[in-house]
């Protein structure tokens, strides 16, 4: 094949690398130690949009949220030092949700580096147990061969987060230079002889249960694997945040091994005679803090199916572990033959049955109750509509009432990180601008990022944001209720009023005080023809679905 060199600057190969990998889009906060790369986007604006954001964080949570959502790297350019320290919450968040992802960072010139120049980081050491990889390029002529490793290690394997550090004198450097070709996905498949094994643990089980989670999905593999449920008709549950690998109204559906986990799923995962996890690391969140299977060895046989070879064995021994590509695997799983008339068959049945006895919810104390709104949206939203959210109680509700119907529903990050929710709304509706959008976040949440408000109505992301406001982290006084009863410290918000707020900004902002306020507002927000804002003021007291405030401080007494 003909691949002529070129004469041209750092910038300008870094920015044909991108198009040649086929990026459209990119997030960033500018920066002047990487002014090259943003006049070579000048040149290729009609090809890749660069959408400016208020705060690294931000970007590279924009970034995490599209590469989720599209399944391609999510692209992030910030500045050295602060740029990049503030950025990093996104690659951490890429790295445990098993997004791809990969974040550009401008650093100082070249004959500056050991001197503790201004602003000055060494990003093999800051990011190397957040990353996959992390490269600094010092060598323009290095760009296309270092750039397309760069997006072969952001896709392959468990897809995850990579960093690459730009000298700012390396991307003024002209150099003659070819271009390397597209990244390319590359898969691990599934033994036959696995398979096989697979298909014989399924047909001497009396409860198996089928655990969906992880990266590398996509809707085709979505489809499969829920083919191979059916046929095989098995239960399904969902890692933490990953509900909508499954649709959550299908009879196989389980619930999800999340925050909000129904006590009877908790109690079929530590009964089930086999367990079948599939992308899933079987994390922290999703093993009840590691206490619903036995380290080393599960008392359950397990069989694990998952990308990365470096996860297979890496807590838990499988019985069978299986190192294959979600695709892959789901393709030749449903393949394989239906096992006749299944023991287990009114063991699934059982399963779907506690899950939607855990959609029902006892009032909350005050006005507003969460989970009638929560069912009100799951009625009225289209099957295709995005939900984002980041970290707090109020994600509880999100989590637990609502069900999703479609891949690539839910936006959540599985590290439990705030200020999530808004940035990734917004890269959500600007990558899929024909769908609804709808971003959760808490009042300590949303503050975190709710400067992206401005990003929203730059560029026309008509994202509806419901603030969830009950005063205070309410996380962290949960926990603080529970170990310290009564002194509270630290917890409390004195929060804006955050429908003027949003007004500020230009959205349509309103303040919800009652259930019965919530419907009319939101359909006014859905038709206000731009970004809108519903503030939901809740009782403090309704911290969880299951226990008030005053309960968890009670019970807490009572043990001491």
């Amino acid at each position: 094949m003909d691949n002529p060199k070129r004469t041209r600057s750092g910038g300008q190969t870094l920015v044909d690398a991108l198009r040649i990998n086929g990026v459209e889009r990119a997030f960033c906060v500018p920066g002047e130690s990487y002014l090259a790369v943003l006049d070579a986007l000048h040149d290729r604006r009609d090809e890749i949009e660069l959408v400016v954001c208020r705060q690294e964080g931000g970007a590279a949570y924009m970034a995490e949220a599209y590469g989720k959502l599209t399944g391609k790297p999510g692209i992030c350019f910030v500045t050295r030092g602060p740029g990049a320290t503030n950025a990093s919450v996104g690659v951490h968040t890429a790295y445990q949700d098993s997004t791809p992802m990969i974040l550009f960072i401008g650093q100082v010139a070249r004959d500056q580096m050991e001197r503790e120049a201004f602003q000055e980081v060494d990003y093999r050491q800051m990011f190397g147990p957040l990353a996959k990889w992390v490269v600094q390029v010092d060598d323009a002529r290095r760009l296309p061969e270092l750039l397309s490793q760069a997006f072969h290690r952001a896709m392959n394997g468990r897809p995850g987060p990579v960093v690459v550090a730009l000298p700012e004198d390396m991307l003024t450097d002209l150099v003659e230079v070819a271009d390397a070709g597209p990244s390319r996905r590359i898969e691990a498949s599934p033994a036959a002889s696995d398979l096989q094994a697979m298909h014989d643990m399924l047909a001497q089980a009396q409860r198996p249960l089928m655990i969906l989670g992880g990266g590398g999905w996509c809707a085709e593999a979505v489809a499969d694997i829920r083919r191979f449920a059916e046929q095989q008709q098995l239960p399904v549950a969902a890692s933490f945040r990953c509900q909508d690998l499954f649709d959550n109204q299908h009879p196989n559906y389980a619930g999800d091994l999340g925050l909000a986990a129904g006590a009877k799923l908790a109690q079929a995962m530590r009964d089930a005679d086999l367990l079948l996890v599939v992308g899933a690391r079987l994390g922290e969140i999703t093993s009840g803090g590691y206490s619903l299977l036995d380290i080393p060895v599960p008392k359950q046989k397990l069989l694990h199916v998952h990308a990365g070879i470096e996860e297979l064995g890496r807590v838990y021994q499988a019985t069978l572990a299986i190192n294959s590509g979600m695709a892959t695997f789901a393709a030749q799983a449903a393949a394989l033959e239906a096992i006749d008339n299944p023991p287990y068959a009114e063991w699934t049945q059982t399963l779907h049955a506690h899950y939607l006895g855990n959609l029902d919810c006892p009032p909350c104390p005050g006005p507003v109750q969460l989970a009638e709104i929560m069912a009100w949206l799951r009625q009225r939203l289209p099957a295709d509509a995005i939900l984002s959210n980041g970290a707090g109680n109020y994600a509880v509700w999100v989590q637990r009432f609502y069900q999703y119907r479609s891949f690539r529903t839910q936006l959540g990050p599985t590290n439990g990180s705030m200020g999530y929710g808004v940035p990734a709304g917004i890269a959500a509706k600007l990558s899929a601008p024909q769908r609804m959008v709808v971003a959760f976040a808490g009042d300590g949440c949303f503050l975190m990022n709710g400067q992206e408000l401005a990003t929203a109505m730059q560029y026309d992301a008509r994202v509806i944001f419901i603030v969830v406001n009950n005063g205070m982290f309410g996380t962290i006084r949960m926990h603080q209720e529970r170990h310290y009863p009564g002194r509270v410290s630290g917890t409390t918000l004195h929060n804006p009023d955050f429908a003027a707020l949003a007004r500020a900004y230009g959205l349509h902002g309103e303040v919800v005080a009652s259930t019965g306020e919530f419907a009319p507002a939101f359909e006014r927000a859905a038709q206000c023809g731009k970004a809108a804002l519903i503030e939901v003021r809740i009782d403090p007291e309704a911290l969880t679905p299951r226990q008030s405030l005053s309960q968890i401080r009670e019970q807490a007494m009572a043990q001491r």
